[in-house]
């Protein structure tokens, strides 16, 4: 049989776990999952047969070397930092390799050796990164195959909630690392094109320079700049494109709350509070306003931010509890950042019965026979179930999929790389249509950021 490796088994792996035990009598595939948790993937798996679960330190550089030896292929589902030393292990004994994650310097230095050994080291095939690079490679060819000539480029993704799950005034709940949505948008000015020109956003005015969106059945949606939009310019092809940007979609009203939040110093994460875990939440939000010996905090946090007891926006930290002081910070030596997750985890965990979503908007435009047009395509998916989410979904399914298209060699050029090739794209979208990923594409007048052509 087949040896499939899956180093990992956390919440994005059960639509990936599921996907090649359904395939393994058919594709002749024996899977074996390492997990230092291993009751995680003995949920997944069942009483299934053609499956190993064994105890797995990534850190233990004998049971990992083991592993990877008696695997055909390796799937790496471990956080980021933690794939390059599954990675060397994988050209150490020439095997194939798949990560969802972002390609990292260290990974695309074993390029060479990769492409000397011919093994496939396949990345960004999640969903952001992945089906984004998939679904606008395939339209950009097309248009390039007609003759076309890209002139804009803009791609939006939101890791939601669904509508039925939609019960809270910020209209978000966290359906991945609530760590990632709270430092958000730090480390640097957002940079992007428009009409030729570089355009910069800091983090200080991100949440309030905004886009809004249009998904047909779903409503209306916002989106702000991701922090480089101009990463993959050159990898895309379109060096010469007059606007490129790239955005996380929140529903509208969102960014302007948030934007609340990283006024007052909240979302920080490079020092730590004082007695943080003798504080209260009510404590917490007072240490980021002035002293007054008469006014509340509620109406010091008014009064510094400028918001109207009637404004919707109140409300939204009404519903947080933010000015609770009976409810405990907790944590000991905690930046800023970590309470404010703390907090927000009370309000926006999922409940068990709640479905999540990930919405997916891509703008193309063009100029065919001096004309320019545009095509925007959306994708929508929701989740089953807390064990079947959407996010699981769109990072698993297209990683079974490379991963059973490398084996058969349908996948092999090789190298590091991510999933931008027709090779790559054609039969892993068409695939995903399949199982209800699908992108709606539609015709629509082109009025880019210079409707005046100036």
């Amino acid at each position: 049989m087949r040896k499939i490796l899956i180093i990992g088994a956390g919440k994005s792996s059960s639509y990936l776990i599921k996907y090649l035990l359904d395939k393994s009598q058919s594709e002749n595939l024996h899977i074996t999952i390492g997990d230092l948790n291993v009751e995680n993937a003995k949920k997944l798996v069942g009483s299934h047969n053609n499956v190993s679960i064994v105890h797995l330190d990534v850190f233990n550089a004998q049971s990992r070397t083991v592993a990877v030896q008696d695997a055909d292929i390796v799937v790496s589902m471990l956080p980021a930092r933690f794939h390059i030393e599954v990675a060397k292990d994988c050209i150490t004994y020439k095997k194939h390799m798949v990560t969802a994650s972002y390609v990292s310097a260290e990974m695309q230095a074993l390029n060479e050796d990769a492409i000397a050994n011919g093994l496939v080291f396949m990345n960004e095939i999640g969903v952001d990164p992945g089906i984004d690079h998939m679904s606008a490679m395939q339209v950009i060819d097309q248009i390039r195959d007609k003759g076309g000539k890209m002139i804009l480029f803009e791609s939006f993704t939101g890791g939601l909630v669904a509508p039925e799950s939609d019960t809270n005034l910020w209209n978000y709940k966290f359906t991945w690392n609530p760590r990632n949505v709270v430092v958000a948008g730090q480390g640097g000015a957002a940079k992007f094109l428009q009409e030729g020109q570089f355009k910069y956003i800091p983090y200080n005015r991100l949440f309030r320079r905004t886009e809004f969106l249009e998904v047909e059945g779903y409503g209306r949606f916002e989106a702000y700049a991701n922090r480089d939009s101009l990463k993959y310019q050159n990898v895309y092809g379109l060096d010469y494109i007059k606007t490129l940007y790239r955005g996380t979609m929140r529903r509208v009203g969102f960014s302007r709350a948030w934007n609340i939040f990283v006024q007052l110093g909240m979302t920080d994460d490079s020092y730590t509070i004082d007695d943080s875990i003798n504080m209260s939440y009510r404590d917490f939000v007072n240490a980021f306003l002035p002293y007054s010996p008469t006014d509340s905090v509620e109406l010091k946090f008014r009064h510094a931010l400028k918001i109207d007891q009637d404004d919707i926006v109140w409300d939204k930290f009404l519903e947080l509890d933010l000015f609770n002081s009976e409810k405990m910070v907790a944590l000991e030596k905690a930046t800023p950042a970590q309470i404010l997750q703390k907090i927000l985890l009370d309000s926006w965990t999922l409940n068990q019965d709640d479905k999540d979503m990930i919405v997916m908007y891509h703008k193309f435009g063009y100029e065919l026979n001096g004309k320019k047009h545009q095509i925007d395509a959306t994708m929508v998916t929701v989740g089953e179930d807390q064990t079947y989410t959407a996010m699981a979904k769109t990072v698993g399914l297209p990683v079974a999929i490379a991963t059973v298209a490398i084996l058969n060699g349908k996948i092999k050029t090789p190298g590091v790389q991510i999933p931008i090739t027709k090779e790559v794209y054609t039969p892993i979208l068409k695939e995903l249509e399949t199982y209800g990923v699908v992108f709606k594409e539609k015709e629509v007048s082109y009025l880019g950021y210079n409707p005046l052509n100036v």
